[in-house]
Order: C-alpha cells, then structure tokens, then sequence
C-alpha cells in the first residue's frame, strides 16, 4: 500500500512537471504581449521591466490598426452557428441511423465514419472551388462546410450514445400520440445531454482554432476569422509585427481555455456514455 502511494506521487510530481512544459508558452506570449516590439525578438524569456513596458499599447494595436474586433464576432457568430447546425442535424441524423436498420441507413454511417479518417488537404482545393461556386464563401454560407466536416465525429458519437437508451421510452412515447419530431425534441434530445455537451466542446475547439477552411473558403477581403487576422500581421518582406501577434493570440486563446476549463469535465462523462457496444 505504501509502495503504491510512493508511485502515485511520483507520477503526479512527473505529470506536473510536464503540465508545466505545456502552459509555459502561453505565459510567455503572456508577458511578451505587454513588451515593446524590439525587445520580444531580443529578450524573449524575460518579464517586462520598466524599461520595456508598453502597458496595453499591443493590444490597442491589435484592436484599432487590424480589425481583431470585428475579426472575434465572425468566429463567434461562424463558432455558434456552426455548432448548433452541427449538434442539431447529426444528433437527428444519428438516432434514425441507429433505429433503422437498413442497407441506406448503414451505409450513411460508414461514410460518416469513413469522412473521419480522410485528410483534409486532399479535397481542399476542390472544396475551395465549389464552395465559390455554390457562393459559401460568406459567414453564414461556412456553417454548411462545417457541417459536412463535423458530421463524422459527431455522429459516430450519437450513435454509441443512441444505443444506449431503451427502445421502450421512445414507443411509450409513439403510444401516448407523439409524432417522432416530437418524440426526438421531446424525449430522446434530454437524455442526449451528456453527448450533446461533450460534442459540442470538441466542435466548438476545433472551429474556434481552424484557419485552412475559414483562409480557403471566405471571402477574406469582406470577411476574416481571428486565426486569419493574426495570419495578416505578418506584412510583406518580412515585416511582423510581434507586439500586436502577442496581444492577438492572448486574446483569441482565452475564451477557448475559459470555455475548456468550465466544461471539461462534461467530455469525459459525455464519451464514456457514447462507449457502449449495440
């Protein structure tokens, strides 16, 4: 017993060390933030001193001279919407995958799962045109891309959670008049919770953070994601502005670490009880 506890400090003690490692860089970026340009290539490592200080001028510098602004309510409105078209069509999607059993319906779900594995830098190019075709290049007009790219998890997730619920509530349902609309907003959509919340934080992390698809698919004179805006400080020969980078980058991975930290803890609940075998 006491050779298992000496074990488990070990390993806690090794795994903070290497926590450590990981949230070093965003402390870096941090402090590099509230620095004057020169000294962020000069003096990467070190705090701000009197002498570097710049207060909140990087950040103003981000906001007024490259629209970081505007940049943040085009992924939040891209993220939200994108999300609950995601959540909403594949949860549906799902349970009548699992409760008709049928040559189409296994067929929806092992290209759905197929979609999981197929890299993205593969169909880019043509994604990019049709989505110019089809005149998706707009906000609203990236939510149906997004769909398509985030049916494959979701669904595969619903799926193993969907298996789960008894058939009889649903027909108990069936027998008391509902339509199965209403028996799916009404009945299995609340039991759906704990995937509901932990698809909908992978999704949300992954929309937030994506640059390819927003840079191939927006128009980017008319519209720009954060992780674009950022991409633009870099200006022509060679000139970056790393001041504004910094308070960019700050700014953009808040939100998504405030959003993790308040809800990790639904991921794991939400994946064990996608985990059961049909």
């Amino acid at each position: 017993m006491k050779r298992k506890k000496q074990l488990s400090l070990l390993g806690t003690g090794i795994f903070t060390i290497l926590s450590l490692f990981y949230i070093l860089p965003i402390f870096i970026v941090l402090f590099n933030s509230f620095k004057k340009k020169a000294f962020i290539n000069l003096e990467p490592f070190k705090l701000p001193t009197e002498k570097n200080f710049v207060g909140w001028d990087n950040y103003e510098a981000a906001i007024n001279q490259y629209g970081l602004l505007d940049a943040v309510g085009w992924t939040v409105f891209i993220t939200v919407g994108s999300v609950l078209v995601i959540l909403v069509c594949t949860s549906m999607c799902a349970w009548y995958i699992t409760r008709v059993q049928d040559r189409f319906t296994k067929a929806v779900y092992l290209l759905c799962v197929f979609s999981m594995v197929v890299p993205f830098q593969m169909v880019m190019f043509t994604l990019a045109l049709v989505a110019d075709r089809l005149k998706l290049n707009t906000p609203w007009g990236i939510i149906i891309v997004y769909l398509g790219f985030g049916a494959g998890l979701a669904v595969f997730m619903f799926c193993g959670f969907v298996k789960s619920i008894p058939l009889e509530i649903e027909e108990a349902a069936l027998i008391d008049g509902c339509s199965p609309l209403r028996t799916f907003f009404s009945v299995v959509l609340p039991i759906m919770k704990p995937t509901y919340i932990s698809v909908g934080i992978l999704e949300t992390m992954w929309i937030w953070n994506d640059f390819l698809l927003p840079y191939l698919v927006l128009d980017t004179n008319k519209y720009k994601t954060v992780s674009i805006v950022i991409q633009y400080m870099k200006g022509s020969f060679g000139r970056v502005d790393m001041g504004a980078i910094m308070a960019a980058l700050i700014m953009a991975v808040i939100p998504v670490i405030v959003f993790y930290l308040s809800c990790q803890k639904h991921i794991i609940k939400g994946v064990a009880a996608g985990a059961v075998k049909g």
